[in-house]
């Protein structure tokens, strides 16, 4: 049964798809960590980029342990490689029009949605072809359960903002049921100084459905992602840039287009107004020392509805290695 359901995943990746850009990324290869036990808290939001609409805020709490093996999920992620993580992840995120002083819906415009997930993840290291290949199953909810909108006026009556408004328009309740595939492959390693590895995600399921490729350039110090972990000492420092463009290919995105189950939103976008193809741009620094991580980021959206506008948030990512 289980052989019959990993055929199957595989048969829906490689069918081409139209599929939403990434937010929160924990597994990219420049995201990698000098060691197999960590927890690492990372924050997103658009103030960071001198903007308040679209992806408005999202964070993240993220575990690696080899005690998560046991985690009976890892037996539907697909693995392939000597060297495995595992990982949990706790998720929530928000979306807002681009105004939040409006009682009134907005139309032609971004629906308010919110989210909230727990994902399980498998890290596979082909150290020998210098291959990674990371499977994430994602399961919550969109909508008023997801307390986007209660998390979202909770911080802006502490920074002393406005309060929101337009809420009670968001994407109702619906199930958050998602597999993604990523695949990384390494093309250049100039003495961990310079490298260039290709990029490719897929997701399928209720949230979305998408496909994004691309490439990743790593300049600095740095541990290769594509071998073994180092052993952590003080002398292990890392510190380094890096540029991922992606171009995105959309066919689905329930918090433009509402859950795949729940039809009664007041208000969502038609599949006729989505762009279905996008292009993003994440580009940051990342330092590690011992067992520090730190990193920061911004990215680039181009507009994923046909009346939308291009979006830059930033975000930050601190880590600790067990």
């Amino acid at each position: 049964m289980m052989r019959y359901f990993k055929i199957l995943v595989l048969a829906l990746l490689v069918i081409p798809k139209p599929g939403s850009a990434q937010r929160i990324d924990q597994t990219a290869s420049f995201r990698n960590a000098a060691g197999d036990k960590y927890i690492r808290l990372h924050y997103d939001n658009d103030f960071f980029a001198e903007s308040d609409y679209y992806y408005t805020q999202g964070y993240s709490f993220e575990v690696v342990n080899p005690g998560l093996s046991k985690n009976p999920i890892n037996k539907l992620l697909l693995h392939k490689g000597q060297s495995t993580r595992y990982g949990l992840a706790f998720e929530h995120y928000g979306f807002t029009p681009t105004s939040i002083s409006s009682n009134a819906i907005l139309y032609n415009d971004r629906p308010f949605a919110g989210a909230i997930m727990l994902k399980s993840f498998r890290i596979s290291t082909d150290t020998i072809h210098k291959t990674r290949l990371v499977a994430i199953l994602s399961t919550g909810m969109i909508g008023p359960a997801a307390f986007a909108g209660k998390m979202q006026t909770k911080i802006h009556s502490w920074t002393g903002d406005r309060d929101p408004k337009g809420w009670q328009y968001q994407i109702r309740n619906d199930v958050v049921l998602n597999y993604e595939i990523q695949f990384q492959k390494q093309i250049l390693n100039l003495r961990n100084v310079v490298a260039l590895n290709t990029e490719t995600q897929m997701q399928i399921g209720t949230l979305n459905n998408k496909a994004q490729a691309g490439l990743t350039l790593r300049l600095g110090k740095f541990a290769s992602p594509f071998k073994d972990s180092p052993r952590l000492n003080a002398r292990n420092i890392q510190c380094y840039i890096y540029n991922q463009p992606l171009v995105g290919f959309n066919a689905y995105d329930a918090t433009l287009q509402g859950g795949l189950f729940s039809t009664h939103s007041p208000y969502k976008l038609k599949s006729s107004q989505i762009n279905r193809v996008t292009f993003q741009d994440n580009f940051g620094m990342v330092i590690q020392y011992w067992r520090i991580y730190l990193e920061y980021y911004q990215s680039f959206l181009t507009k994923e509805f046909r009346t939308g506008m291009d979006h830059r948030w930033g975000g930050i990512k601190m880590g600790f290695l067990l």
